[in-house]
């Protein structure tokens, strides 16, 4: 019989023997909400929602140069992969649909960076269109705002280490934010036109 490819995970021979060389003992002792925050600072996984200029600085970001992988963020390309938002650009009228229903499909606990002057406001855009949202917060609820036009890299990793930080005040288990704002109630028809 062929030789089986070791699967994902830890087996419990291999857990003794980590378990082993910690220091003191063979076990470990932490609270699981502790672990499951550090997993998950430790492993952010953005959906991309590049609509500008704001995109480009956002791309950037994972470039090797930033290297954003370095802190545990990888772009996903889905939204039932990704954890956390980020809405990069003008949001208009006619995209807000779409981005509430991508919003919708990301598993729980989910959050929402709006990046740049057009996202967090409208950008200069909002005052000369008519078919410009005022701000990414009246369609889905944003947990960080990065200001900027265009917005640096270095902003960006920021917003993931803060994001990183908040990670270590909630219950994972439980899914309790206690610094969560309260759902958008304006629905895409409802937008103020401006």
């Amino acid at each position: 019989m062929a030789e089986r490819s070791p699967g994902m995970g830890m087996t419990g021979d291999q857990l003794a023997e980590v378990c082993g060389r910690v220091p003191g003992g063979s076990f470990v002792m932490a609270r699981l909400d502790d672990v499951l925050n550090w997993a998950r600072e430790s492993s952010q996984w953005p959906l991309t929602f590049g609509l500008a200029c704001c995109a480009i600085e956002m791309m950037a970001t994972g470039a090797s140069h930033y290297d954003q992988d370095r802190i545990g963020v990888m772009f996903r390309a889905t939204p039932r992969q990704a954890d956390l938002m980020i809405v990069a650009g003008t949001v208009t009228k006619k995209i807000a649909p779409i981005l509430r229903r991508l919003y919708d499909q990301m598993p729980d606990p989910k959050y929402v960076i709006a990046m740049g002057n057009c996202a967090t406001g409208g950008g200069p855009y909002y005052y000369d269109t008519y078919s410009v949202v005022r701000g990414v917060d009246l369609i889905v609820p944003v947990d960080l705002y990065v200001p900027g036009c265009p917005p640096r890299p270095e902003q960006l990793l920021d917003a993931f280490l803060e994001l990183g930080r908040r990670y270590k005040k909630e219950h994972a288990l439980r899914h309790i934010r206690s610094d969560r704002p309260a759902e958008p109630v304006a629905l895409p028809d409802d937008l103020p036109i401006g």
